[in-house]
Formats: C-alpha cells, structure tokens, sequence
C-alpha cells in the first residue's frame, strides 16, 4: 500500500468520511441499521418535543416534495383526535424514514433526524464513532506543516462532529477547522466546491480532496485523491 505525497500548493485539506476517515462498514453496519430498528421508539418517546416536531416537518415537507416519486410516503398531518391517529402518523414517518435510507437518499430532513438520534446514541454509549488508525496521525502532520483541515460529508455537520467527538480516538474535534454538508451543495457538483473554497478563503487549486468517490474527485481539482481506495492517506 503506497503513500501519496500532499502537492506543495496544498493548503487546506477536505476530508470525506465514508471509506475515508471512517470503514463503510461503520455507515452501514452500525449507524444506518440503528435508525431502521429504533426510529419507531425515537419518535414515541420525544414526539412532543420542539426538536423532534421540527424534524417531523422538514420531513413531511420533504415528503410533499417527492409526492411523483415511485413508492415515496406521505406523511399526514396530525389532527389531535387520538391515540389510534397519532400511531398512524408515526408510522407514516417511520415508513418515510425507512424508505428514503432503501433508496440511499440524502435529504436535509433525513440526515438532521438522524443527527438527532445518533447523539442520543453517542451521548450514552451505544454507539462510538470508527476512524482508520492513520487517520489522526495524519492530520497531526498536516497541520504541524501548516495546512488546514475540514470535514466535508453528505452526513450533517452535527452527525459529523458526533462522530468525532465520540471516536475510537477519543474526542478528536480540535484537529478540524471547520465542517461542511450538503447544505453547502450536493458532492457531485462542482460549485459546491467552489462555494468550500470561498468560505474558507482559499482558492480551489489550493484543497486537496480526499474521498472514495469517482464522481465527487472529478468535481473539485484535478489533483484530487483516493482515501483508503488502495493508498494509504496522504502524508
């Protein structure tokens, strides 16, 4: 397995996290099956709670907005008239959740409920966040040779900073200078990046990119890079 070198015009990083700093295997195997098997239990626990109502919204806003879809959900409104009611519009919420994750959807409403029961997860212990051993010892040395750091993952930036922040590696948020979702624009898009570029005030020949994705390193520069697809993290 080879290492890259980081180009000398390098300075700032932008790390991917899926098959990046953190297994597949973890996304899949961990954080997505604990939302399939306790998103019912989530939202009868915290139902009348303000986060959790806001959550509900976006996601039937979202639902209203994929109304076209083949096998989308729809989710009603709750008109107060009983027990009975409220059990068929968690459902409706519940089958939503399920069926957006079975088409790998990436929506601003999904990601955020999901944010919000993976800290519960992280917050008691049930779940800790995996990253690859040369991940932290890398990043120590980019930023020993001046380069800054950041997150940039279709994951929300609250589930980013919950991961990192209950790792393997302990709490490791102090290593990135910022994070990025796809509030900023979806991965694939190359004015996503430039947007990246902007905020941090540097200029996009000067961010390496690491991710898994083909079609995401095509979008940001040509000097973009494999994470773990091979290569060891550059160093």
């Amino acid at each position: 397995m080879g290492v890259l070198p980081v180009p000398a015009e390098v300075r700032a990083i932008l790390l991917d996290i899926e098959g990046t700093t953190t297994p597949i295997a973890f996304v899949q195997e961990t954080l997505f099956p604990y939302i399939k098997d306790n998103v019912k239990e989530y939202l009868r626990a915290h139902w009348e709670e303000e986060e959790c109502q806001r959550d509900v919204g976006l996601l039937r806003k979202q639902a209203q907005e994929d109304s076209s879809l083949d096998g989308a959900v729809p989710i009603p409104l709750e008109s107060g008239s009983g027990e009975e009611e409220l059990e068929r519009v968690i459902q409706a919420v519940v089958d939503n959740v399920h069926w957006q994750m079975s088409m790998d959807r990436k929506t601003t409403a999904l990601k955020q409920l999901q944010g919000h029961m993976w800290r519960a997860a992280y917050a008691t212990g049930l779940v800790k966040g995996e990253i690859f051993k040369d991940v932290v010892p890398a990043i120590r040395k980019w930023r020993e040779a001046g380069m800054k750091v950041y997150i940039y993952s279709s994951g929300s930036i609250e589930a980013q900073k919950l991961l990192f922040g209950y790792s393997t590696e302990g709490d490791i948020l102090e290593l990135f200078d910022g994070h990025f979702d796809t509030k900023i624009g979806p991965k694939v898009e190359s004015e996503s990046y430039r947007r990246i570029a902007a905020s941090i005030g540097c200029a996009t020949n000067n961010i390496l990119f690491l991710t898994d994705i083909p079609r995401a390193r095509t979008r940001c520069s040509p000097k973009l890079n494999l994470a773990h697809g091979g290569k060891q993290l550059c160093s």
